[in-house]
């Protein structure tokens, strides 16, 4: 049901030139010679760009619930999301 989109009047004939173009090329690309190519998962080298996990200063508890809307006891209060809405 979800690839059954509605089309104005008309644009059949754009939709259908710009699938056979894709079609067209997808072919050109089949006649290249691909025999000597190894299959691989990832056509760019990877590179891992995160920093190196050290350990830093963080906040203490007070500076974390500084800004909550809500605190009790040294936590974060939120709605339960089982409750039935009011």
């Amino acid at each position: 049901m979800l690839a059954r989109l509605g089309l104005e009047p008309g644009e059949e004939d754009f939709y259908a030139e710009q699938l056979s173009a894709i079609l067209a090329h997808i072919d050109r690309l089949r006649e290249v010679d691909t025999a000597a190519v190894p299959p691989t998962a990832q056509v760019v080298p990877l590179a891992h760009r995160t920093r190196k996990d050290e350990p830093r200063p963080g906040l203490t508890q007070e500076q974390a619930l500084a800004n909550a809307p809500e605190a009790r006891d040294g936590y974060f209060v939120v709605r339960a999301i089982q409750e039935a809405e009011p």
